[in-house]
């Protein structure tokens, strides 16, 4: 059985009377509406504000710490003619932070070169040398941005020779904040009312304060930049997005233009997933594999040739990456899967000579493949050094766990989630202890599930494009917005294979009564089995997505999670008998003493056969395998009301349906009648295909009404030979036992054989209850 990743939270259960309300008020559906109110927008002009981001939804810039300050000494900057360095990141919040600022300066006249310095070689943030090469080569003012706020050393450094720091940041503000001329940062002071802005966040409202115009060209890429560093995606960052997409569905930039083209986005179409999962990965692999400053050559140039060109190193940078991190995953994993049981709480492995570029990546792939927190090392054989990232869960404070060693590393830094260090390779060992004490302290159960919420139950029948356009409205999706996640109502996974160059991608079709959905589950490798097994109820949780494939746009089910749970009903209805059948241990009830008769010889020692209305001699109620379909549903739910068995198989077989034969009309009764009143000794062994043929009937509906007749004292029969009885008297026909046998037969079923395996669960379980 397939057990949950995720241990399932469902958020809505019913539709509240506000809701009801709210989706009148707003013209918005009943299930957003709830949405809504569950994530705390109960408030009218909340709400409105939420579903019409626009200008209105944005603060004033000069609210921000220091900004009246910062936009005075880059005038100055300006008016001077100073040398202006815009210092940024490698990482696609930096990049676009980058050339928002660069080229809103170099538009209004500004002597301005931007730096992004190395991630291998200089590292993040302001770095002395850096700097010193900068001031050295004329550099009077800096600005940094998606960096600076612990820049406190390089800071001082550039203000000691007169060169004045301008910082623009928004990542954790340290204890001692650096000596800078200006430090804007929406988390500075209490003026500001939204400090969740990305680097790129930040760097927009820079140039909106400095222009004194909402800078419209250049949202879009404040909104690559937002949804690339994963911020809070609700108040001012959700009206940069939405914003931004309007704005990159009609782009000018030609490097943009190209980007999309190389990662197969459409940017008609585009939406803050193909922001985050096409455009800003290959952004990030400009950093990740060396020089992130073509980056924003690509974002700013307005030449084609020049943007197709850095486009295409861009996609390589991204091709090498994606084959680095699988190289450097599959090493990892081996040595992970090479190590003694029991694993660690806390993973730690290290590798010579892999690329520290994707180390993070890596880490994080083994906290999802271990679900247990991991650091990726790179040793260094010449240095004697080992240079990695962490990843955690959300239970383990990955950097306070670390943080009581840090004397004992060459560097250190990072948050609650992930880290970044360097440790000479003998001390590895200690860090791995640590880092087990430190699971201990903080009292880690792997076995404890990570929370999912899963927003509510919604049958695959009303999975319509109407309903994803409902949805959308909820959208851009992303941190502290996240897409709804779906507990699929369904009747029938269908149509299994698996995809993708290694074969370890799922995909199915999940069928309703009246519709299905094509659904796709990535890194699950071949469950099909699992998926196909009767003796287990399967629940599936996902979010409802589209796929366009030649053209035409489509639904699609993007599984998150799935929970298998054993059935006390296991559905193998058939209508063949084999030995097989009979060879697990239980016990085999039966509801027609021939078959049982015909039978029991095949079951296995183990095994006891049964008649159904003997089953109070039966002690053993661990699993029941009911062989044959019974007469009347009753006869089933009294053996089950009765025992109550762990787990009960459905063979119910019958050969042939009854129902297919049907009930022969009265027209029918009537021919047969006469034809037995004019004819005398009708030899039913050697006549009654021929009287079937005549009649136009089935030979074995022929024999159920002569068999009719006879119990009701029509005929009268005597070796296999028909005559009318002389002394009949009238009778009803619905009056015979085999007549009301049949009825009972085609109700039975109707209600035990006809519906899919929910609906005989479903039966079995309404009527139990009952």
């Amino acid at each position: 059985m397939l057990d949950a990743t995720y241990n399932w939270q469902t958020a809505i259960e019913t539709i509240s009377i506000e809701a009801e309300q709210l989706a009148e008020q707003f013209n918005i559906s009943k299930l957003v509406a709830e949405i809504l109110i569950r994530r705390g927008y109960d408030d009218e002009e909340q709400i409105k504000r939420f579903l019409n981001p626009d200008t209105t939804s944005f603060y004033d810039p000069m609210l921000i710490n220091d900004m009246a300050k910062a936009v005075e000494r880059i005038q100055t900057a300006i008016m001077n003619d100073q040398v202006i360095t815009v210092y940024g990141d490698y990482d696609a919040d930096g990049i676009t932070s980058t050339s928002i600022v660069y080229e809103t300066l170099a538009s209004i006249g500004a002597n301005v070169n931007f730096y992004i310095p190395n991630r291998f070689d200089e590292g993040y943030g302001p770095n002395e040398e850096a700097f010193q090469k900068l001031i050295n080569a004329g550099t009077q003012l800096f600005i940094t941005v998606d960096n600076g706020i612990a820049g406190n050393q390089a800071i001082q450094l550039a203000q000691d020779q007169g060169v004045d720091v301008v910082v623009t940041d928004h990542h954790e503000i340290p204890e001692v904040v650096p000596n800078a001329y200006a430090l804007v940062h929406p988390r500075l002071g209490n003026d500001y009312p939204f400090g969740q802005l990305s680097g790129a966040g930040v760097a927009f409202k820079l140039v909106w304060a400095l222009t004194e115009e909402f800078p419209a060209e250049m949202i879009e890429l404040a909104a690559i930049g937002t949804v690339a560093d994963v911020v809070s995606l609700t108040d001012e960052n959700r009206a940069i997005v939405s914003g931004g997409l309007q704005s990159l569905a009609q782009t000018p930039r030609p490097g943009i233009v190209a980007l999309a083209k190389r990662a197969g986005v459409d940017l008609e179409k585009i939406n803050e997933e193909d922001v985050g999962f096409a455009l800003a990965p290959r952004l990030n692999s400009l950093g990740r594999m060396g020089d992130a400053n073509p980056g924003v050559n690509l974002l700013t140039t307005m030449d084609e040739e020049i943007a197709k060109e850095l486009a295409k190193k861009t996609e390589s940078a991204n091709t090498d990456r994606k084959s680095l991190v699988d190289k450097v995953t599959k090493a990892a994993v081996e040595l992970v899967d090479n190590q003694a049981e029991p694993l660690p709480d806390v993973l730690v492995v290290a590798g010579s000579g892999w690329h520290q570029g994707v180390l993070g990546i890596a880490a994080s792939r083994l906290v999802d493949r271990y679900q247990r927190p991991a650091v990726v090392l790179s040793i260094d054989d010449q240095t004697g050094l080992a240079k990695g990232s962490g990843r955690s869960i959300e239970q383990f404070d990955l950097f306070k766990g670390i943080d009581p060693v840090r004397e004992k590393l060459v560097a250190f830094g990072g948050h609650h989630s992930a880290v970044g260090l360097t440790v000479s390779t003998d001390q590895i060992d200690m860090l791995k202890e640590q880092l087990q004490m430190a699971a201990k302290e903080q009292q880690v159960d792997l076995n404890a599930k990570p929370n999912l919420t899963v927003t509510t139950k919604i049958d695959v029948d009303d999975l319509t494009p109407n309903f994803y356009r409902n949805l959308q409205v909820l959208a851009p999706f992303g941190e502290d917005n996240p897409k709804p996640i779906f507990e699929l109502k369904y009747r029938n996974v269908q149509s299994i294979q698996l995809i993708g160059k290694d074969k370890d991608h799922l995909k199915c079709s999940i069928t309703g009564s009246r519709h299905q959905i094509s659904a796709l589950d990535f890194g699950t490798g071949d469950i099909s089995t699992q998926l196909t097994n009767k003796s287990v109820k399967t629940r599936i949780v996902g979010q409802v997505s589209t796929n366009t494939w030649r053209g035409k746009t489509n639904l699609q089910f993007m599984i998150s999670d799935i929970s298998q749970e054993r059935l006390p009903f296991v559905d193998l209805r058939t209508n063949q008998l084999h030995e097989s059948m009979f060879q697990k241990s239980g016990v085999y009830v039966f509801f027609h003493q021939h078959l049982l008769n015909q039978l029991q010889g095949h079951l296995n020692a183990d095994s006891v056969g049964v008649m159904f209305d003997q089953i109070d001699q039966i002690t053993d109620d661990s699993n029941y395998y009911l062989v044959d379909c019974p007469d009347t549903s009753n006869d089933l739910l009294e053996v089950l009301q009765h025992s109550k068995p762990q787990q009960t198989t459905f063979y119910l077989y019958k050969k042939n349906l009854v129902s297919n034969l049907g009930m022969p009309d009265r027209q029918q009764y009537a021919k047969l009648f006469k034809f037995v009143k004019t004819h005398s000794n009708i030899q039913l062994d050697s006549q009654s295909e021929q009287l079937a043929k005549y009649l136009n009937l089935p030979v074995t509906t022929l024999i159920f009404m002569i068999q009719v007749f006879w119990e009701l004292g029509f005929i009268s029969i005597n070796d296999k030979v028909v005559n009318v009885n002389p002394n009949y008297s009238t009778q009803r026909l619905e009056t015979a036992p085999s007549y009301q046998l049949r009825l009972k037969q085609i109700q039975t079923e109707h209600e035990l054989l006809e519906p899919d395996t929910l609906g005989l669960v479903d039966f079995v379980k309404q009527n139990l209850a009952g």
